[in-house]
């Protein structure tokens, strides 16, 4: 099968590997380090706003699969903006999607370096994405297998960060219970630092070329995906909440770890920051992946260069895509800050689905579409204003780009 620019990818992923997929880019540092964050922002609000990102998260998953559905293929709302609302939303959300998703990669390969060697933050995160650029180039079946592998480790350090709370734990209900400091402006903050940890459901609809019976399978996968993810943050938030508080979580650098500690296991410290380390891997993996299938696709409509518009004869990756993008992950995993890169690409994020939500409301049905549109807006107003500056400017570089092309 080709398609008018080269061959296909190679259709090689059922369901259980489209939500592991899922899992695995969504299961990822956010849970590890999203909370402290949000509790200084929602204060006792925590699971308020865990509850409205879980909302907007739906709304965007229930749109992507309704889209994927219909085109299944590689590049998610990247197609499907160009084929309900026309070339120019297209490519903007491709655009947004690897500006965005692009700092996302760096910032989960500096939460591997700050986990696994402080000292050498950037240098570990440069060896972790040449390694798992490596591993994506030589083809996507073995990358469905390792992050099956991944995601089963982290999910299990969750469970024992969760048993050892509940088992050990001095746990005070009255921790949960919503007090004074809330406010709808924090709540709805913490729901956009929360939602991070929610967004990598779109990676299945980007593997739509490499996913068996798309139509079914694509629908069935991202909502799985979304739904486990989302009982297991639920689980963990809930537990760390309530042995720590509001105030104490916000000002926990790694809340999971301390909050261990707290209940007193201070050994299962070292085992926390380990799966936190794997999460990020599990993260980039799947980061680098998606990634890799938008450049191609874009690459293949020119508006990106051509040249990246390859997949391997031999192992069925877009190698070029591939590399170009670990290259560039890599120059920014060594230069950037990991705050200004979680910022920027929460708001290229939100672009990106804001025009996902747009494209299916289009479709009919348009109660889910038209909220998870305004979800994404408000969130994105909402974060800091630096890193609104910044992705309002880039995305506004990506427009007049395509203006003046030939």
């Amino acid at each position: 099968m080709s398609t008018p620019d080269g061959p296909a990818l190679r259709r090689r992923l059922g369901i259980f590997d489209a939500v592991i997929i899922g899992l695995g880019s969504m299961i990822g540092a956010g849970i590890f380090a999203a909370l402290g964050p949000a509790a200084a922002s929602a204060g006792t609000g925590l699971l308020v706003g865990l509850a409205i990102a879980a909302v907007v998260a739906y709304c965007n998953a229930t749109s992507s699969a309704r889209l994927a559905a219909i085109y299944p293929q590689s590049g998610g709302t990247y197609v499907y903006g160009r084929e309900r609302l026309g070339p120019f939303w297209g490519y903007l959300a491709g655009w947004s999607f690897v500006v965005g998703k692009t700092a996302s990669c760096a910032a989960m390969a500096l939460t591997v370096g700050a986990y696994v060697w402080p000292e050498y933050a950037h240098a570990i995160a440069v060896a972790a994405v040449v390694a798992l650029t490596a591993v994506n180039y030589a083809g996507i079946q073995k990358s469905a297998v390792l992050t099956r592998v991944i995601v089963a480790v982290v999910l299990a350090v969750l469970a024992a960060v969760v048993v050892v709370i509940l088992g050990f734990g001095d746990l005070d209900s009255a921790r949960l219970a919503l007090g004074g400091d809330i406010t709808a402006g924090g709540v709805l903050e913490a729901a956009g630092l929360l939602f991070f940890a929610f967004a990598g459901y779109a990676r299945i609809a980007t593997l739509g070329e490499e996913v068996r019976d798309p139509a079914r399978t694509i629908p069935r996968a991202i909502p799985i995906a979304l739904f486990i993810a989302l009982a297991v943050y639920a689980a963990v938030a809930t537990a760390v909440l309530a042995e720590l508080g509001s105030q104490t979580l916000a000002s926990a650098a790694a809340p999971l770890a301390d909050a261990v500690s707290a209940a007193g296991v201070p050994g299962m410290e070292p085992v926390v920051r380990t799966g936190a380390a794997i999460a990020a891997l599990g993260s980039l993996l799947a980061l680098i992946l998606g990634v890799s299938r938008t450049t191609l696709a874009m690459a293949r409509d020119r508006h990106l260069p051509h040249a990246l518009a390859v997949v391997h004869p031999k192992f069925g990756s877009p190698h070029r895509a591939e590399i170009a993008v670990g290259v560039v992950v890599g120059v920014l995993a060594a230069t950037v800050d990991l705050r200004g890169a979680i910022g920027f690409s929460s708001f290229a994020v939100l672009t990106y689905y804001a025009i996902a939500n747009a494209s299916a409301f289009t479709l009919g049905r348009k109660a889910i579409p038209a909220l998870g549109f305004i979800g994404c807006l408000l969130l994105a107003v909402l974060l800091p204003l630096p890193s609104v500056v910044a992705g309002v400017c880039v995305v506004a570089l990506g427009a007049v780009a395509y203006r003046l092309r030939p």
